[in-house]
């Protein structure tokens, strides 16, 4: 997994390792330093060939002690720099007061109230206030990067671990923010990265290594997708049975864009459930999906007495008439694996704890922002509201209280989509920095994320995993079909999304088998 981690968190890493004497804080601040240097050439290799001139802005802790490492750097390169800090030089951090010490061995601090004019240089640097930042940023400490984001000519615009004035737990503004172009971010990215406002500020993101190897237990992880067993020889109902209900006449569509993708994932068999309303319109519109009808709770609980049947798909096209009783249906006798979503969510809005005493910890919710608010209202509002003070309440928080209380795993969706489980574990999955696929935003879309949620679990995969790997799919399958992409695409890509992971793991393989087979003939004989 590659985990994200919270300023805590990382503050707990460097912390142990400086106690643990395998490194020193200003060792750390040279490696940063050295790092954010070489994440601008690799991004823009025109400027290691001629002198520039940058300007670094750099605020009154650590992350201003990143700052003076940077410039001192660039000068080094040849580059003419304005160094502008905001504070008192004399009350700097230990580590970054020697920095400042060096710098000032080649170059000026300058006063605040000219930064300004870091808008005519070719880069700009913040350095202002890093992943430790707990309350509201200034208007006046950043006020120049605005002006720079809004000159004419716009310098390069590079962040310092993060964004100044954005939570990195959150990803929510602390009042005002900045912009960058690129965020150079150390060890591990962090989850202010990827949630809320974080994506549209940070530009491109590159995490630099600086030498640190411990982890955080129970951090937040980065969706990916596990390994998907291939289908055993012999019959079908191998590989599962999934049954995806639908509306009546008139509103199958939702439902039938699941049963394709439950399919395509790959479930042996997929039935859609279709009241006698809709069964000619249904019928004429699929060809491998099988049908049965399903009129009420009553005929669903018939019907689930095929035993086969091991995975379920409520919710899309639904009509709130009928997915209430539906889902109770589904939801009794033995426990099964089921996916809601959509009007099977939005049904039990008037009585969340309703449909929360029914769940198992097989099932998997599937809410957008509003069905989201529907079920958990109080969680929705302290999202909505202000962030006032870091850490801020995430969407990670959001998201792993709800699993919580439901019992069962929950997909926030969203360009920066977060998936729990009761335990606390959990992953975001972004659509943006180098998986964007802004043309996810189809109608439909959602429909076929809940059929590969439901194909994976007839597949026999635990909810979580089931859910993650659904949703990188999901996210890769856009990837790969690009503009112009309509939901009916997304299951159709999937076939070249498969041979593409399984290639991959062909090199890989080979790659480990070459490294074994290349010590083994280097080794001495006996």
């Amino acid at each position: 997994m590659i985990e994200v981690l919270t300023a805590s968190e990382m503050r707990s890493i460097e912390r142990a390792a400086i106690e643990g004497g395998s490194v020193t804080g200003l060792e750390l601040m040279e490696r940063a330093g050295r790092g954010v240097v070489a994440a601008v050439f690799e991004e823009w290799p025109g400027l290691a060939v001629a002198p520039h001139r940058a300007a670094v802005l750099c605020g009154p802790g650590n992350n201003g002690g990143d700052g003076f490492v940077i410039a001192r750097l660039l000068k080094e390169w040849g580059w003419e720099v304005d160094l502008y800090l905001l504070g008192d030089a004399d009350r700097l951090p230990a580590d970054a007061a020697a920095n400042c010490a060096r710098w000032r061995a080649m170059g000026r601090v300058e006063d605040w109230s000219g930064a300004d004019r870091a808008q005519h240089a070719d880069l700009v640097l913040d350095a202002l206030f890093g992943t430790g930042l707990t309350r509201p940023v200034s208007g006046d400490a950043i006020a120049p990067i605005r002006a720079c984001v809004e000159a004419q000519n716009r310098p390069l615009m590079v962040a310092v671990d993060i964004v100044s004035g954005l939570d990195a737990d959150s990803g929510r503004a602390l009042g005002p923010a900045g912009f960058a172009d690129l965020t150079v971010s150390f060890h591990r990215a962090k989850p202010g990265h990827y949630l809320a406002e974080g994506p549209g500020l940070t530009g491109r993101l590159r995490v630099c290594d600086i030498g640190l190897s411990a982890v955080a237990t129970g951090a937040v992880g980065i969706a990916e997708p596990c390994e998907i067993a291939k289908p055993p020889a012999g019959h079908k109902y191998a590989s599962g049975h999934a049954l995806v209900l639908s509306g009546g006449a008139g509103r199958t569509g939702a439902a039938r864009l699941a049963a394709r993708g439950a399919l395509r994932v790959g479930a042996g068999l997929v039935t859609l459930g279709v009241p006698g309303s809709a069964q000619m319109e249904v019928a004429s519109q699929i060809t491998a999906i099988m049908l049965a009808r399903v009129e009420d709770g009553a005929g669903l609980a018939s019907v689930l007495e095929d035993g086969r049947i091991n995975a379920l798909c409520l919710g899309p096209g639904l009509g709130l008439a009928r997915a209430r009783d539906l889902v109770e249906a589904g939801l009794a006798g033995p426990a099964r694996t089921l996916v809601l979503d959509a009007d099977a969510l939005s049904a039990f809005s008037d009585d969340p704890q309703a449909l929360f005493t029914l769940l198992n910890d097989g099932c998997v919710l599937t809410p957008h922002g509003g069905e989201f608010a529907r079920l958990f209202p109080d969680l929705a509002d302290k999202l909505e509201a202000p962030a006032t003070a870091g850490p801020a309440f995430s969407k990670v928080d959001a998201t792993r209280e709800a699993a919580r209380r439901a019992g069962c795993v929950v997909l926030f969706k969203g360009a920066d989509t977060v998936i729990a489980s009761p335990d606390g574990a959990c992953v975001i999955n972004p659509a943006f920095h180098d998986r964007a696929a802004p043309w996810l935003a189809t109608a439909g879309s959602g429909d076929v994320l809940a059929g590969f949620i439901t194909g994976l679990l007839a597949r026999g995969l635990g909810a979580f995993r089931a859910a993650e790997t659904a949703a990188w799919l999901h996210v890769e399958c856009a990837r790969n079909f690009g503009p112009g992409l309509i939901a009916e695409d997304l299951p159709e890509e999937l076939p070249r999304v498969f041979r593409a992971l399984e290639a991959e793991a062909e090199r890989q393989a080979a790659r480990r088998s070459g490294s074994t087979g290349s010590q083994a003939s280097s080794s001495p004989s006996t």
